[in-house]
């Protein structure tokens, strides 16, 4: 088993430190659960990691995001002599596979209960009556505004309790789309994360007026990690309470 980990991705932090407490010796700024993450030294944001740094914690292996991290910081890493494992996750099957290719695979951890738990719960939507097909938009920044768009793990969440992205076959992945625009899709909903950008009640919502907002937890929308065993019961609580 792998005994010095560094997590440059948020949700796979949280996957490691629930699953094997101790294991991670380096993790981002950015990295907020579980609340006890241990000795792990922070080692800069996802997008600015201090490569050098890294390298002198003798990790043995890194797990990082083809989304997340860049490029350039990934080869650095490599071309110091340090493994890196990039995941790539487009829907929640992906997810699952590739959380059981970190975990079980490339750290020899068994598999653990709430991977199991997951699946179980996202099986229980599939067979179960869904929130309600409700077309939606789903900003993740503003000024300016940017929307979820093509093959996105969020929009693969949302579609499978029943909301529709008006935006998943636009050709990017992240649009830059005008509110105007925005506004005047003809959509029942407009779903507002807390994360990457961090919409509330009074930043965001008042931008679509007469329709209905729905305020969710971004770690629960775009996270896949322990909170997937949860994420079906917060999103559809979010929906269902939309003013």
């Amino acid at each position: 088993m792998r005994r010095r980990v560094v997590s440059l991705v948020p949700s796979l932090t949280e996957a490691v430190a629930v699953s094997a407490p101790g294991l991670l010796v380096g993790i981002t700024d950015w990295c907020t659960h579980p609340d006890d993450l241990g000795a792990a030294e922070r080692i800069g944001g996802t997008k600015n990691p201090d490569v050098r740094r890294i390298a002198e914690l003798r990790p043995d292996l890194v797990i990082a995001n083809e989304e997340e991290n860049r490029a350039p910081d990934l080869a650095a890493l490599r071309a110091a002599g340090v493994e890196v494992l990039v995941t790539e996750v487009r829907d929640l099957p992906q997810a699952l596979r590739e959380l059981d290719r970190v975990l079980v695979g490339a750290l020899g951890l068994a598999r653990p209960a709430w991977l199991a738990d997951a699946e179980a719960a996202w099986g229980r939507v599939a067979r179960a009556e869904r929130v309600e097909e409700l077309t939606a938009f789903v900003p993740v920044w503003r000024r300016p505004w940017m929307v979820l768009g093509r093959d996105t793990f969020a929009g693969d969440l949302l579609g499978r309790l029943g909301i529709r992205n008006v935006y998943a076959g636009h050709a990017e992945r992240y649009p830059r789309i005008p509110v105007e625009e925005l506004a005047g899709a003809g959509c029942d909903l407009v779903v507002l994360p807390d994360e990457p950008y961090a919409f509330t009640v009074d930043d965001g919502p008042e931008a679509f007026p007469g329709l209905r907002a729905a305020l969710v937890s971004g770690r629960h929308l775009t996270w896949y990690g322990p909170s997937l065993a949860e994420a079906p019961g917060v999103l559809a609580e979010a929906v269902r309470s939309a003013g």
